[in-house]
């Protein structure tokens, strides 16, 4: 059972399991250039500008949460290149004392000349989305992508130093279960770390993505019995979610992202600031802290300190999908994955 207890608002945020949460994932907007099927409903409406963090208070959160020891910070979205001022905000963000590392997840899709200016900014490195390497049917997974955008995105953030290169597939049953192999390939020249992440259930797809989950096991078999043994990484960090593992005599890594069925609570350090200013405290639980409402209604910084510091202590561990217990409150594109 998990405890409700008070807290006084303490200098660094741990919960009830004593987890040390350093780690802020924001969504700068729900808005996306691209209309995943895994991701959301292709007729999605997106939020108005007014309900959502605007610069100046998301650089507030940001503080606090900086005063509470959180020293990197993650920009998501929906897809954050669509954020109007985004290198300046960036910028801004990298300022604030005690942040010591900003990186971003994106679908690359705007990132070839966002890339060097970014990095400029203060950008250390993005972990970039790819779900399929032929062109058609990366257009039908995204419903509207041109994967041409996405390698010249790739070939920019290298060029800018935004390394490493992670490159990002969700693995989807029917859609591109199929090319694990062929991604996994791109480690065996490429520097880079292609992850292939469980698909979690959520909002309004759930049912859709059920049906859709491909064990990780399943997708390491896969690649073994194409490319050979995988070779388990040395030195894993316990709070990064991949798997590390590599092919013999490759230049990169595979990554193995299990959060349907291996989670990783025990490791998890993150929370996430959704774009329309609540703390969700777990991607797959619907528990969340609004922080908007008393941030607009005029409260100090000692008062958001307290706010955020309690809500983090109630972090919970684990999610229910075991027991049907889908979070359906948000799309996986309103809180940033």
């Amino acid at each position: 059972m998990e405890k409700h207890t008070t807290i006084d608002t303490p200098s660094t945020m741990h919960d009830t399991f004593g987890r040390h949460l350093h780690y802020l994932r924001v969504s700068l907007t729900d808005a996306c250039n691209l209309r995943c099927v895994y991701c959301m409903p292709e007729d999605i409406t997106f939020q108005p500008a007014a309900s959502l963090l605007q610069d100046e208070e998301i650089l507030m959160l940001i503080r606090v949460a900086a005063s509470l020891g959180v020293d990197k910070i993650r920009l998501t979205g929906g897809e954050p290149t669509m954020r109007r001022g985004l290198v300046e905000l960036v910028r801004a963000i990298r300022a604030v004392p005690g942040i010591q590392r900003v990186v971003m997840t994106t679908n690359g899709i705007k990132l070839a000349s966002l890339a060097r200016p970014l990095a400029a900014a203060g950008l250390d490195q993005v972990n970039i989305s790819i779900d399929s390497l032929d062109p058609v049917k990366f257009r039908s997974i995204t419903r509207r992508g041109d994967l041409d955008h996405v390698w010249r995105g790739i070939a920019a953030a290298e060029a800018a130093g935004l390394t490493p290169i992670k490159l990002n597939c969700v693995v989807t049953r029917g859609f591109n279960d199929d090319e694990v192999v062929e991604l996994a390939r791109l480690t065996l020249t490429n520097p880079w770390q292609v992850r292939f992440i469980e698909l979690m259930p959520l909002g309004s797809v759930a049912d859709f993505q059920q049906d859709q989950v491909v064990p990780s096991r399943v997708t390491q078999a896969r690649i073994a019995a194409a490319l050979g043994p995988l070779l388990p990484v040395a030195g894993h960090n316990g709070h990064d979610p991949a798997q590390p593992y590599q092919l013999a005599g490759a230049a990169g890594q595979l990554g193995f992202i299990s959060s349907v069925t291996q989670p990783f609570c025990a490791g998890c350090n993150r929370l996430r600031l959704t774009a329309d200013g609540r703390l969700r405290l777990c991607l797959l639980r619907d528990a969340e802290v609004d922080l908007l409402t008393p941030l607009r209604a005029g409260a100090d910084f000692a008062s958001l300190q307290h706010i955020m510091a309690e809500g983090a202590y109630h972090k919970p561990w684990g999610h229910r999908l075991e027991e049907d217990d889908i979070a359906r409150s948000r799309e996986m594109s309103q809180i940033g994955g």
